[in-house]
C-alpha cells in the first residue's frame, strides 16, 4: 500500500472535487467528478455514491481506479482498488453525512455505497520533469 503524506492529504481535503476514472469491462474509459470525499487513513479514501450508473457498473466489474485532484501547478493521482460497502456501520455513517450534506445545500442526497479505495500508488500531477512519477 502506498501512503499519503500530509500535504497529499491537505491539498485532496482542501479541493472540492476530485475525478474518478474508471474503465468498463471492454476497456472504454469514464471520468466523473466527485466532492463527496474523504480521508480514512493515510492509505484509504472513502467516496460516497450518490449518483454513480456507468461508473457504478464499471466499479463492480472492475475494481481498479483512479482518483485525481489538483490545484493550480500541484496535484496527485491516487491509484488502487475498491470495496463497495452498502450496509454496516462505516456505510450508516457515511449515509448520515451525505444527508446532512444535502440539508445543507437544500438538495435530497442520499447515499447508495460507501467507495472505499485502498490506495496502491500515488503519481504526480505537478507540471515539470517530474510529472508522472511515482511518489509512492
Amino acid at each position: 500500500m502506498a501512503k499519503m503524506t500530509s500535504r497529499m492529504k491537505e491539498l485532496f481535503e482542501k479541493v472540492p472535487t476530485a475525478v474518478l476514472a474508471t474503465t468498463s469491462p471492454d476497456g472504454v474509459p469514464n471520468a466523473v467528478p466527485v466532492g463527496t470525499k474523504q480521508i480514512i487513513d493515510d492509505e484509504t479514501i472513502l467516496i460516497s455514491d450518490q449518483f454513480f450508473n456507468k461508473t457504478r457498473a464499471n466499479m463492480e466489474a472492475n475494481p481498479q481506479v483512479a482518483v485525481s485532484y489538483w490545484e493550480e501547478k500541484e496535484g496527485y493521482q491516487l491509484k488502487g482498488s475498491i470495496t463497495i460497502e452498502t450496509s454496516g456501520k462505516r456505510f450508516e455513517e457515511t449515509a448520515k453525512w451525505i444527508e446532512e450534506r444535502g440539508k445543507k445545500a437544500g438538495l435530497p442526497l442520499q447515499s447508495k455505497g460507501a467507495v472505499i479505495l485502498k490506495i496502491e500508488a500515488i503519481y504526480g500531477l505537478s507540471p515539470g520533469p517530474g510529472a508522472g512519477k511515482q511518489l509512492a
